[in-house]
């Protein structure tokens, strides 16, 4: 599985929902440190493989899913496990925040 660019709240809402371990970044093209966090999703992508789905919410298609996440800053990256957000950060971050929070809640 890749980086998935969501196109659809629902589905958004569908893929949190489904279970599992599922990290959102919730940016937008024109975002500067957005565009810096992507390559580091693509290695969190490439080091967690099928144990995480990143999904990439554009928060100027997606306005209200961005809304009902509480989106105040961009990126805002959410981790939900079997449904629910376990942990939320605002800004870029370097790639060890978002291992030590993957780590944490897979061995949850």
């Amino acid at each position: 599985m890749s980086i998935i660019n969501a196109d659809s709240a629902d589905w958004v809402r569908s893929e949190i929902r489904g279970g599992g371990t599922v990290l959102v970044d919730y940016g937008a093209p024109w975002c500067t440190p957005c565009k810096v966090l992507l390559p580091v999703l693509e290695d969190l992508h490439q080091e967690y493989g099928d144990d995480v789905s990143i999904v990439k919410v554009n928060c100027d298609e997606l306005p209200d899913l961005a809304g009902e996440a509480g989106v105040m800053g961009m990126p805002t990256v959410i981790v939900y496990k079997e449904g629910q957000p376990v942990e939320k950060l605002v800004g870029l971050r370097p790639k060890a925040a978002y291992q030590g929070i993957l780590n944490k809640v897979l061995q949850a």
